[in-house]
C-alpha cells in the first residue's frame, strides 16, 4: 500500500512511473479527491464537537443562574445528530478510500526501465555455457516419463490437469533439491529457517499483497475465509505483522519450504507440459525485513544467494532485470533469474527477487524503531526464490540427460541422492 501524503505531496514525480506500467484500473486523482473529503468532513466534525463542548459547559451555569436550558439543551441534541451523521460520512469515505488503496500498485522504483512485456526485459549477466548434445535431447517431461520418476498421467487421474506425482529417484531428486538449498541457505548465506502453515488467512494475503486483486487466483477453503499459499513469502512476511521490530535485529532473514498453490498457473497452451507451470509445486523461499537505506544492498545479496545455488547445481543461467510492465502489483524493482531450458531453446524463469520497499509492510503494518526516541518507521521487505524446486528438477533432467536416456546428478547432490545417476530400470 502506499502512503497517500506521499501520493499528494508527490503525485508529479509518482504519476510518470506509474504510467509506465501500462495499468489503468486506478486512479491516483480519486484517491486524493476521497482523502480531501475525509480531511473536510473531519474538520467539519471537530468544529461541531467543539461548539458542542462549549454549549455543554454552559448547562451547569445556566442551571446555577437559574436560566431555562431548553433551548441550549435543543441545540445539543441538533450537533450530536448532525456528528452521529457526519462520523458514519467518514467511516464511510475512510472504508472507500482504504479499499481503492489497497487496489493501486506499488511505485516503480526510478530505476526500473522502461518497457511493456517480458521481451523488454534487461539482461544484465549470463554464468556457464547452454548445454551441446551429440544427441537428439529430450524434454523433460519425457526424459521424466521415461525413466519412470514423473507420471503425468498419474497426476491427472488423481487431481487434474497440471499436477504431477513423482516416483522413485525422482521423489527423491525434488527432496534432495529442498534439503540441499534448505542447508545451504542457512549454513553458508545465514538465513534462519522456517516452517510455517500452508495455509494463511485473508489478513496475512491482503499484508503481502496479494489480495484483494488477485483473490480469482488462490484456492480458496470452502467454509473458511483462508487460502493455500502461493508462496511461503505470504506467511513468512505475515510472520511480523502488526509489530515493532528494533533497528538492532535488523536485518532478519528467514528462508522456508513450502508447497505453493496457484488457481491460475500461466496463459493457456504456453508451458503447461511438464514442470514448469503447475497447479501446485514446491519452493524454498528467502525473505528479508531491513532497514529503508539498505534495502537495495540486500536485495544485490539476496539475488546472488539464489544465484549461488544454479552455480552449483551447475545450471547455466542469466539475470535478467524486470521492466515497468512486466514487473508485477507488489514489486518496487525485480530480478529474474532465468535457467536454461535446451527443450525450449531459451532461458526460463526459475527465481524472482523483489525488493517491496515499503508497499507491503504498510499494508501489513511491520514497522522498526531506530532508538526508544525516535518514532517508528516502516520496514523494507524484499523476497526472492531460492529456488523453484520443480522447475530445478526439470531443468537438470534436461541439461544433465545422456544419450542412453539416464541423467547424471549434479555432483552438490550425489550425497544426498546416495547415487550419481538416474537409470531405467
Amino acid at each position: 500500500m502506499l502512503d497517500i501524503k506521499r501520493i499528494k505531496q508527490d503525485l508529479e514525480i509518482i504519476k510518470p512511473l506509474m504510467d509506465l506500467r501500462g495499468e489503468a484500473d486506478f486512479s491516483l486523482e480519486e484517491v486524493i479527491r476521497l482523502d480531501n473529503k475525509r480531511i473536510e468532513l473531519l474538520q467539519k466534525v471537530e468544529v461541531m464537537k467543539s461548539e458542542s463542548n462549549a454549549d455543554s459547559k454552559l448547562i451547569p451555569q445556566y442551571k446555577k443562574e437559574g436560566k431555562d436550558t431548553t433551548e441550549l439543551m435543543t441545540e445539543l441534541k441538533r450537533l450530536s445528530d448532525e456528528i452521529k451523521v457526519l462520523d458514519e460520512e467518514v467511516k464511510a469515505v475512510e472504508t472507500e478510500l482504504f479499499n481503492k488503496m489497497l487496489t493501486i500498485p506499488n511505485v516503480p522504483n526510478p530505476k526500473v526501465i522502461k518497457g511493456d512485456t517480458d521481451e523488454d526485459n534487461l539482461e544484465i549477466r549470463k554464468w556457464g555455457q547452454p548445454a551441446k548434445f551429440d544427441f537428439q535431447a529430450k524434454a523433460h517431461w519425457d526424459v521424466g516419463t521415461d525413466l519412470g520418476i514423473l507420471d503425468f498421467e498419474a497426476g491427472g487421474k488423481i487431481t487434474g490437469a497440471r499436477f504431477t506425482l513423482y516416483k522413485d529417484l525422482g521423489a527423491r531428486l525434488e527432496r534432495s533439491l529442498m534439503n540441499f538449498f534448505l542447508d545451504t541457505h542457512t549454513s553458508k548465506h545465514g538465513y534462519t529457517e522456517m516452517l510455517p502453515p500452508f495455509i494463511a488467512n485473508r489478513q496475512s494475503f491482503t499484508g503481502t499483497g496479494q489480495l484483494p486483486k488477485f483473490e480469482d487466483d488462490m484456492f480458496k477453503l470452502q467454509g473458511f475465509d483462508y487460502f493455500l499459499v502461493p508462496t511461503a513469502e505470504v506467511p513468512i512476511t505475515n510472520i511480523h505483522r502488526d509489530e515493532i521490530l528494533n533497528a538492532d535485529e535488523l536485518t532478519l532473514k528467514y528462508c522456508a519450504y513450502t508447497p505453493c498453490f496457484r488457481a491460475e498457473a500461466g496463459s493457456a497452451g504456453r508451458d503447461t507440459r511438464g514442470l514448469i507451470r503447475q497447479h501446485q509445486f514446491n519452493k524454498v523461499e528467502l525473505v528479508k525485513f531491513t532497514k529503508p537505506e539498505d534495502s537495495y544492498q540486500e536485495l544485490e545479496k539476496l539475488t546472488a544467494d539464489a544465484e549461488t545455488m544454479l552455480q552449483m547445481l551447475g545450471l547455466p543461467y542469466r539475470v535478467v532485470q524486470i521492466c515497468s510492465g512486466d514487473l508485477g502489483f507488489t514489486a518496487a524493482f525485480k530480478y529474474d533469474l532465468e535457467v536454461w531450458m535446451p527443450s525450449y531453446g531459451r532461458y526460463v524463469e526459475i527465481s524472482s527477487c523483489s525488493n517491496f520497499e515499503d508497499f507491503q509492510s504498510r499494508r501489513a503494518n511491520i514497522r522498526f524503531k531506530r532508538d526508544k526516541a525516535s518514532k517508528p518507521e516502516f520496514v523494507h521487505t524484499i523476497n526472492g526464490s531460492g529456488l523453484a524446486i520443480g522447475r530445478a528438477v526439470a531443468a537438470i533432467l534436461e541439461n544433465y540427460q545422456m544419450a542412453d536416456g539416464s541423467v547424471k546428478i549434479p555432483d552438490i547432490l550425489v550425497s544426498y541422492m546416495g547415487t550419481d545417476i538416474i537409470k531405467k530400470k
